[in-house]
């Protein structure tokens, strides 16, 4: 019934947005540290660091208020819309477990088998939610583009066809992915670039592995975007929490999903 719950929330943006993540919310919202949510929860930090930067860029306004580091591993908050998201959200699973548990129980193996893909995931390590302001159509491809908060936009490149399916057209919300490994960084001014997209940016974390390093920037008040570069071009270019520096991503590598 758990499992059943999580996957009706997917029509109300929880594909994204399951019971352990509102768990998190509601560990944040008491402890006030992103570090002893992650111990209540049974995840890393660097798990739960993650799941709000994903939460913030989900939603259409920031659900939790933090910065990294400090004696607690992070301080946290819930802003309004956090706890309104949280209260919204066990409001509805109190309401749909008697539906959940009658539609498991009668659900055919063929209808279960498709209703379950709806709970597919992605590999796609930035998911931007946002609202589409422009659309340039032409005979094969469309130039699409998504606003994903004041002043900051996306643009992607998609075939005529997928336009049309997925109904993409000014005001329709939709949902930018992009894989780490498709964002560049450049440091400095004056860039002379092929990629259509420049998204100017501060790093707010840096994580190294032995061959790559992770660096977050935040591109705007509670959005962050993921890169996964070699962890040679991190040293080389000296990348630091603080840094100013510039995201670029080609259009054709931008995915739109919509609800």
């Amino acid at each position: 019934m758990t499992a059943l719950s999580a996957a009706l929330s997917l029509a109300r943006d929880g594909s994204r947005v399951g019971t352990e993540r509102i768990a998190l919310l509601e560990a944040l919202g008491e402890l006030g540290s992103i570090r002893a949510a992650a111990e209540r929860a049974g995840v890393s930090y660097k798990a739960a660091w993650d799941a709000v930067q994903a939460l913030n860029n989900l939603f259409d306004a920031p659900l939790v208020a933090a910065r990294a580091g400090g004696r607690s591993g992070g301080a946290a908050e819930l802003t309004p819309r956090g706890r309104a998201v949280v209260a919204a959200f066990r409001r509805v699973e109190t309401e749909l477990a008697g539906v959940a548990e009658r539609l498991e129980r009668g659900l055919a193996d063929d209808a279960g088998a498709l209703f379950w893909s709806l709970g597919m995931r992605t590999s796609a390590r930035n998911a931007l939610r946002g609202v589409v302001t422009h659309v340039n159509a032409a005979t094969v491809n469309a130039e699409v583009t998504l606003e994903v908060a004041p002043g900051v936009s996306i643009t992607a490149v998609v075939t005529r066809e997928s336009l049309d399916e997925l109904g993409l057209a000014p005001g329709r919300p939709a949902v930018a992915l992009i894989k780490s490994s498709f964002v560049v960084l450049a440091k400095g001014e004056g860039l002379m670039t092929s990629a259509r997209n420049q998204l100017a940016g501060r790093i707010v974390r840096r994580e190294d592995g032995a061959v790559s390093s992770e660096i977050v920037l935040e591109i705007a008040e509670g959005k962050t975007l993921t890169a996964a570069i070699t962890r040679e071009s991190a040293e080389a270019m000296a990348l630091s929490v603080g840094d100013a520096v510039t995201a670029l991503v080609k259009a054709p590598h931008v995915i739109l999903a919509v609800e």
